[in-house]
């Protein structure tokens, strides 16, 4: 016996925990995934309210800037849902999708600064936009990556 191997009287112990486990994490995915299910009702709903208020207030640049940004909650929600059914069907987790999902929402503080209640500052934009630019940089470096044949 190794060290890293349980003795043999615990075999039936650590099957039964190996099986509470795989019960368990598949219980917390269909959890994952009935949240961002509802979420996505809970954004689309709110889409729409910005869109109806920013009729109401006859303000659409600022209303539609802040619906956009709301779109771009949901389409970081799309990307995670994607990921879930990807990795019920058997697949890894895939790092380029919360990497997708962080550019999103950097690319969504951007879209929504002009509209926000103060005024950003050019070192805070800058340092927003110089994120988004990393993670755009990362995430092709990725993608690139894994088109290269293994050796």
């Amino acid at each position: 016996m190794t060290q890293d191997q349980l003795p043999e009287e615990f075999a039936p112990l650590n099957r039964l925990a190996i099986k509470a486990m795989l019960w368990l994490n598949g219980f917390a995915h269909i959890v994952i995934g009935l949240a961002l299910a509802t979420s996505v009702i809970m954004f689309t709903w709110l889409f729409f309210k910005d869109v109806q208020e920013a009729a109401y207030a006859h303000n659409l640049v600022h209303g539609f800037l802040h619906a956009l940004g709301t779109l771009m909650l949901l389409w970081s929600i799309s990307a995670l849902i994607s990921a879930e059914i990807r990795y019920l069907n058997g697949s890894k987790l895939a790092v380029e999708t919360f990497i997708e999902v962080v550019l999103v929402l950097f690319l969504r503080k951007l879209i929504v600064m002009p509209v926000q209640d103060a005024a950003p500052t050019f070192s805070e934009v800058g340092m927003w936009a110089g994120g988004a630019f990393m993670m755009g940089v990362l995430y092709v470096l990725i993608r690139w990556s894994q088109k290269q044949p293994s050796d």
